[in-house]
């Protein structure tokens, strides 16, 4: 199936919680979900402050929905100095391995890995995944519109209920909201890839730790 990078001329879901969501029609998203106790409270209040400032600083209402629309549509210069200061800030906060970090067990974590690969190539296409002790990193194309948030819970709950179920626990395992990012280009998608396949080692984790799933790139004829 055919996805699409971000385009901005094409019709865009959004809705918003803590965190923006934007959905296109069989587009690429870099997805990031973590788990209940992945990052303190005050780690997440102090990022939210800094970010609103940097956003009112520049123009940008953060309390509007379409926020991210204008930081996509700043400089290159300043689109990047965000990304260097909160998107990659949040990742490494998330790299700490604050937590339980349950998902470091081979057992716990292939329950991830297990689901994320059942419906690959019907429902959506993974390009690469990785399962960190406390959060997950996706790379994949989504068919349909306005689906990507549902197939995110659809994981959530799955893995959810049946982690709770070996671990003999019950109540909430993964954090309610997720990181998602429409793809903006063939050189983003490869960036995104990039960093899925270096972040274990980043993170300087055991082989044990983690489940790292890169699809095979289809081979060009001599």
């Amino acid at each position: 199936m055919p996805f699409q990078f971000f385009n901005p001329n094409e019709p865009l879901g959004i809705t918003q919680r803590h965190l923006p969501h934007w959905e296109q029609r069989d587009a690429y998203y870099f997805l990031t979900w973590r788990t209940a106790d992945s990052l303190p409270r005050e780690i997440i209040e102090q990022w939210h402050r800094e970010r609103d400032v940097w956003l009112v600083a520049h123009g940008i209402d953060a309390a509007q929905d379409d926020w991210q629309r204008e930081v996509e549509l700043l400089p290159d210069d300043l689109h990047q100095e965000f990304y260097r200061t909160f998107t990659a800030k949040w990742h490494e906060h998330l790299d700490e391995c604050h937590g339980e970090c349950l998902l470091r067990q081979p057992e716990i974590s292939a329950v991830v890995a297990s689901n994320l690969r059942h419906f690959d190539g019907c429902k959506y296409e993974l390009d690469s995944f990785v399962v960190m002790p406390n959060h997950v990193h996706v790379l994949v194309g989504i068919a349909g519109r306005n689906t990507m948030r549902a197939q995110c819970r659809n994981w959530k709950k799955y893995t959810a209920t049946v982690i709770n179920d070996r671990l003999g626990r019950s109540g909430q395992f993964w954090q309610w909201e997720n990181y998602d990012h429409l793809v903006r280009s063939a050189g983003s998608l490869a960036k995104f890839r990039d960093y899925i396949e270096k972040n274990p080692v980043k993170a300087k984790l055991r082989p044990s730790e983690y489940v790292l799933y890169v699809k095979p790139l289809p081979s060009v004829p001599p």
